[in-house]
Order: structure tokens, then sequence, then C-alpha cells
């Protein structure tokens, strides 16, 4: 019996391994790399859920304005507000009509995209924010004909289905077109090249690009840096409990409630007091600078502001003292 110490024993067993792996190769098609496997057809069949301009790719179902108010109250208001126009930082989906061409337009459903599919296509794939792809296929098709009554184009007694969908002409539909210009080379430049020096790389497009807001905003910022400034300890006004619970209702509401108010990344329930006891145990600076700072635990994470940087101190303590106080 042969006693191999371990440099000649590791490089048989190298050598076994990339025999075993070279056979397994072998007996695979053309192009197979050792790994991974083909897609059923039921595993193409979740992802291939997309709906063309034509609508192509649309299931049957219907559904109703008054149905997609009930829906949308229920599942789209706290972000989108009551009447599509935003809460927060969070997206409109109505109005802007006749913006476009403005220096800061409002991008939304109504004055911008040019198909309702993609409207369709997206609530069902990705809403609500804490619950993508749970809603049926009736409760899409009554939630987009809710978001194209807000925005105007369809009345309040309609019904969408699958039969006049493609009947829906959004007002930005013929907004889009092909680039059609051709395509160039360009090839790298050999003799008689531009000094490096001499090219100046810009963001901006003289003519093209709107640059009035940038403008204004630095009108402002220079105004506002030459006021003159107060002390803040000396001149802070105390703010009382009851306006605490003011802003922190508001900011809760814009902010907060997209992951407390589902339990999202081991969020604690707003007004859960068997969540909260263990948090509230802690004390309110220890929440108070988790919430500002962002805290990674065991049951989940939170983070920096709740995800809105835009946020104040002020209002991330009122936020926090809001959702303790809702557990009292």
């Amino acid at each position: 019996m042969f006693n191999w110490d371990n440099k000649y024993l590791n490089k048989v067993m190298l050598l076994i391994g990339i025999l075993v792996t070279s056979q397994v190769v072998w007996s695979q098609d053309t192009g197979y790399y050792g790994y991974g496997k083909p897609a059923t057809q039921e595993e193409i069949a979740g992802w291939d859920i997309d709906v063309r301009p034509d609508g192509k790719g649309l299931p049957d179902g219907s559904g109703s304005v008054s149905r997609g108010e009930e829906l949308y109250d229920a599942k789209c208001a706290s972000c989108h507000g009551a009447f599509g126009e935003g809460e927060g930082r969070w997206p409109k989906l109505a109005g802007g009509f006749g913006t476009l061409d403005k220096a800061k337009p409002d991008k939304t459903v109504g004055s911008y995209w040019p198909y309702a599919s993609t409207l369709w296509d997206y609530i069902h794939r990705a809403m609500p924010f804490t619950q993508p792809q749970s809603l049926t296929i009736d409760e899409t098709y009554s939630l987009t004909a809710y978001v194209l009554y807000l925005n105007g184009i369809v009345e309040e007694d309609f019904e969408l289905t699958h039969g006049n969908f493609t009947e829906i002409e959004m007002p930005n539909k013929d907004g889009f077109y092909e680039d059609n210009r051709p395509d160039v080379k360009n090839p790298a430049c050999m003799e008689n090249c531009k000094d490096p020096k001499t090219i100046t790389i810009t963001s901006a497009i003289k003519g093209i690009t709107p640059l009035d807001h940038v403008a204004e905003e630095e009108k402002s910022n220079q105004k506002n840096s030459s006021a003159p400034k107060t002390p803040d300890s000396k001149n802070k006004k105390e703010v009382t409990e009851e306006e605490q619970m003011r802003i922190g209702r508001k900011v809760y509401g814009n902010s907060c409630s997209i992951c407390h108010g589902q339990g999202v990344a081991g969020a604690p329930i707003f007004g859960d007091k068997v969540a909260w006891e263990s948090r509230t145990a802690q004390g309110f600076e220890v929440l108070k600078k988790h919430a500002l700072e962002g805290f990674s635990g065991e049951s989940g994470v939170m983070p920096a502001k709740g995800g809105n940087p835009s946020l104040s101190e002020q209002e991330i303590s009122a936020a926090v003292f809001y959702m303790i106080e809702s557990t009292k």
C-alpha cells in the first residue's frame, strides 16, 4: 500500500474532480457550462406577465371605477394621496396637464404616460408597495379604471374590460416617437487630434436643456445665505405635545406607515402594544437615535430617517413620539 503525503494526495483528488466534472459537461448539450438547469414552462409563465400597448398579454377580467375607488382608498391613498396628488415623496398619479414643456414638469399617468397598458402592468406587477402582486386580476382592472378616472380619461360609471382596454387613448399618446437619427460610428482619433485640455464635458445642451429652475434656486440660496442667522438654542420655540402629535401624525402617514402599517422588514406595527413593548423599554432617545441613523437588529432593519433623508430631526422626533403614544 502506498504511503502518499498530502501534496500528492491533493493532486490526485484534483485530477479525479476534473475528470468527473468533464464527464458531466460532455454528457450535456453543447453550450452547457456545468451549472443551472433549463427553465420550465411554469417558471417562465411566472415571469411572463407583461402587457403590451396592443393588449397582448392582458388577461381576461374587468373592473369598475367605483370598485377601484374603494381599493385605492384602502391600499394606495396613503402614498399617492386621496386624489392622486401624491403624499410627501411618493409619486403623483393625476394632474400635471400642460406642464411637460416647463422647467419642472409633473409627469403623471394623465400628463405623461402614452399607454394604459403600462399602468395596468405596473399596478399588477409592483403594487401595493408593501404587498406586490397580491392584487387579483379584477382588482387590477378596477384600480386602473380609477386612476384613469382621476385623470379625466374615463367617466365615473366606466367599467374597464379586456374587450375595451385597447380603446383607451391617453392624452400624451403622440408625445413619444421613434428616434430616427441614423446610427453613426465614432472611430478613435489617431491623428490631428483635439487637445484634451480644450474639451469641456457638460450635462446640459444649450438651448435645449431647461435651466431656469437652476437659476431660481441659486438666487434663493444666495438670498437665504445673506440673511442674518440666529442662534438655534436660544430662539428655539418649545414644541408642545399637541404640536408633536400633529407633526408626528403627518410624518407617519407620509413616510412611516408604509412599513409600520404592515410590519414590513420586521417593523413593529403601529398601535401594537406587545410589539412595541421591548422597543419602548429602551427609552425614547434610543428609539430616536435608531430612527435618525438607522438600525439593524435580529428581527428587522430600520433605514435611516425611514428612507426619507429630507426629514428633519424634529420631524423624526415627532414621528417617534406619535408612534410611542399610539401604544398607550
